[in-house]
């Protein structure tokens, strides 16, 4: 089910994402996409109402039309999200904004990296790591820092399916093979 809910939100992200780079707007209605699926994902009231077939779709919309000129200025994006309500797929929002937020990154030659690391980085070493990654991989790195205490020390990158792992944690337990072998 969730690789048939990841091909539709794909195709739903594609269809938006070409309009706004038609209009020129896609970095803005990706924002906006971004901005209604947090609220959706946030608010389980409003996520349980849009979901519940009880609701009659006239009622769904009165409320999609209530809540969305908070988060969304476009008539593009409104009438999108009206439209994945109209066709029962408003519970692929998250799944399209995330692929929506893809195709961005892929047309302004950026990545997303997560770094964690054992205790909060200062702002020098993220600059430091985000320029290293940004080397490595030949694009705009756009960083978000999370803390594991497990780590012990180091620090492990995620950038897209890359994974480099300098964590104290992982060289200690290398270390622990080679002493066993």
């Amino acid at each position: 089910m969730a690789a048939l809910g990841g091909s539709v939100a794909r195709r739903y992200a594609k269809a938006l994402f070409e309009l706004g780079v038609q209009k020129g707007n896609f970095e803005a209605l990706g924002q906006e996409l971004e901005n209604v699926a947090t609220l959706y994902t946030e608010s389980r009231e409003l996520r349980q109402t849009l979901e519940n077939p009880v609701f009659k779709q006239s009622q769904k919309r009165k409320i999609i039309e209530a809540v969305l000129p908070q988060v969304a200025q476009s008539p593009m994006v409104r009438n999108f999200v009206l439209l994945l309500a109209e066709r029962n797929r408003i519970s692929v929002l998250p799944l399209i904004a995330r692929a929506y937020q893809e195709l961005t990154d892929r047309q302004l030659g950026r990545v997303r990296a997560v770094v964690t690391s054992a205790k909060p980085l200062d702002l020098v070493t993220e600059g430091e790591i985000q320029r290293a990654l940004e080397k490595r991989t030949g694009k705009k790195v756009l960083m978000k820092s999370e803390v594991d205490p497990n780590l012990i020390g180091g620090v492990v990158a995620r950038v897209g399916d890359l994974v480099l792992d300098g964590s104290l944690r992982t060289r200690l337990a290398s270390v622990g093979n080679r002493i066993l072998n």
